[in-house]
């Protein structure tokens, strides 16, 4: 199985993942030009996808959807509360709204080769989920926009081979810096992202043997800087619990405006 994030942060999210038979996208929240492009280097058709995955309707994760449902007649998954939202957004045009397929969280359902299980993340969104997808006995996940983490969020990171992890902002760039204090209060709460050290913190749980590829993920153009994240989450990891070291890992930052290497599970 071969995953990449083609685009990662507060101003868009589309990440690839499949197999020689089966290729799919968790989010399309970059223009139908940039995901195109991306799938190109990846070596895959637009045409060739099987299906689109949305953890949830905001605009950072579906501002692509309509424009690729329209061309390619992709189905597109979700619960049934992002969907409602979904249909909602005039934003995204004519679609054929059959394309939308419910999905459950802790339901798993399988698109050609792949066995997928999304899960509930706390986040402000309608019904937000993560994913968790398998191929054979290798297991990738995409999990951002987590408020908070929890026993529930670690059960479905583990025994994993790779993962698209959130590391969102850093707590003081955030407290200090100029947003309005109730978007920081909302950054910061249950229901927002996970900061650097908390990325670090649910790391620490979820690290085993099999893990090869660690991506850092969805972070903030304002609040964060790739350094400052990629340093605090080994720092964590390290300093953590757990033993391992942050060494024993292939990890990197996500862009927001270029692709990861693409990784092979």
């Amino acid at each position: 199985m071969r995953f990449v994030s083609i685009a990662s942060g507060s101003s868009g999210n589309c990440i690839y993942a499949g197999t020689e038979h089966t290729h799919i996208l968790v989010d399309a929240g970059i223009s139908a030009r940039r995901t195109e492009q991306g799938l190109f280097e990846v070596g895959v058709k637009p045409s060739e996808l099987s299906a689109i995955f949305i953890t949830h309707e905001h605009s950072d994760h579906v501002k692509g959807l309509g424009v690729l449902a329209r061309k390619y007649e992709i189905p597109i998954y979700g619960t049934q509360g992002t969907l409602r939202e979904i249909r909602k957004m005039k934003g995204l045009l004519e679609y054929p709204r059959e394309l939308l397929t419910p999905v459950l969280p802790d339901v798993k359902f399988q698109v050609g080769d792949l066995d997928v299980m999304p899960f509930h993340i706390d986040h402000d969104a309608a019904d937000p989920v993560a994913y968790r997808i398998q191929a054979g006995a290798k297991s990738i996940a995409v999990a951002t926009d987590l408020g908070h983490f929890n026993q529930y969020t670690i059960d479905h990171l583990l025994d994993l081979d790779a993962v698209l992890l959130e590391s969102n902002h850093d707590r003081r760039m955030l407290e200090t810096g100029p947003y309005p204090y109730y978007l920081k209060r909302r950054i910061m709460g249950d229901f927002g992202h996970l900061s650097n050290e908390n990325a670090g913190r649910l790391l620490n749980c979820i690290l085993n043997d099999k893990l090869k590829h660690i991506l850092l993920g969805h972070l903030s153009k304002e609040n964060n800087l790739p350094e400052l994240a990629y340093e605090t989450v080994r720092l964590e990891v390290d300093m953590g619990d757990c033993p391992y070291q942050a060494s024993d890992f292939h990890m990197a930052v996500a862009g927001r405006d270029k692709m990861s290497e693409i990784l092979t599970v």
